[in-house]
């Protein structure tokens, strides 16, 4: 499992029950002065959910995995409001002081209802327009997280963000819920990591941050050949199928970054066309890489 790496570590707390240590920030500029009172305490009551709930069923060994929502509150018709929420969260490197960005989204379309000062209770089984939200994007997270240190591990927590996905689809708060063309669906992102099409990046998911990232800084050319292996498996989708997904386009805004500065180490310098060839959309990261070096 996940956790055996980090019990070395310094900065690893074992034993705490909480699975995340998550900054929200609350923006109300587009609000009138009005509507945004009952919201006052919203940043609390929302962080304090986050952090204080446990949301696996077994004892969570390793640290908290860092984690941040953006919350934009857009419009308010009080008690309903709607929100664009930009969600990322990130990973400890072993043996580095460096951490690796998992997720980077940007949601758009958050639609709920909040009186002030309501508590919120945590029931996977009984949808919440703010709770199925919040725990819709709690299970991404542990999921990639588990994903990157135990091979597929984290298709228990796919599978529950994906029965949220479901009884939001058939709520009073559908929209965001259902089956989308904008460029981010959070259906089609679960349903995509439950795919079995994506099996094989999923397992190179793994090689790519436990058997690469977590040792680069001591075995580069192992390393970066783990890393490859991901860069591979993705061509190698892309040859049979159609890979302008949700969970491509999610995992290259979180990735390219990184990825394009890693390779740069790598004995074959035609990884950065293969990295073109699947992810257009940041082509030109790649080609500051090989170009500067």
């Amino acid at each position: 499992m996940k956790y055996f790496l980090f019990i070395f570590l310094a900065f690893v707390s074992v034993g705490l029950s909480q699975e995340l240590n998550c900054q929200i920030t609350v923006n109300m500029d587009k609000l009138q002065t009005s509507s945004r009172d009952p919201l006052m305490g919203f940043q609390k009551v929302v962080e304090d959910y986050l952090n204080k709930t446990k949301f696996t069923p077994e004892k969570w060994e390793g640290g908290r995995i860092e984690c941040s929502m953006n919350i934009l509150l857009q419009t308010a018709d009080q008690p309903n409001y709607t929100a664009q929420v930009v969600v990322t969260s990130q990973r400890p490197l072993y043996h580095s002081s460096q951490n690796s960005l998992m997720l980077n989204i940007n949601d758009g379309t958050w639609r709920f209802s909040y009186q002030k000062d309501q508590p919120l209770n945590s029931n996977q089984s009984v949808y919440d327009p703010i709770t199925s939200f919040l725990d819709y994007y709690v299970n991404v997270i542990i999921g990639l997280d588990a994903d990157s240190f135990d091979k597929l591990s984290g298709t228990r927590y796919f599978s529950k963000a994906l029965d949220l996905v479901n009884l939001g689809a058939t709520s009073a708060y559908s929209d965001g819920w259902q089956n989308s063309s904008a460029s981010f669906s959070r259906r089609g992102l679960v349903e995509d990591l439950m795919s079995e099409k994506y099996r094989p990046f999923r397992e190179a998911f793994y090689e790519y941050h436990y058997n690469g990232l977590d040792v680069f800084d001591w075995n580069q050319n192992i390393a970066i050949k783990n890393m490859a292996k991901l860069v591979n498996a993705i061509d190698n989708i892309r040859a049979k199928n159609d890979i302008n997904t949700v969970l491509m386009k999610v995992f290259f805004d979180s990735k390219s970054g990184e990825m394009a500065e890693r390779f740069k180490v790598y004995p074959n310098r035609d990884i950065y066309q293969t990295l073109k060839k699947i992810d257009p959309a940041h082509a030109k990261k790649y080609d500051d890489a090989f170009f500067g070096g």
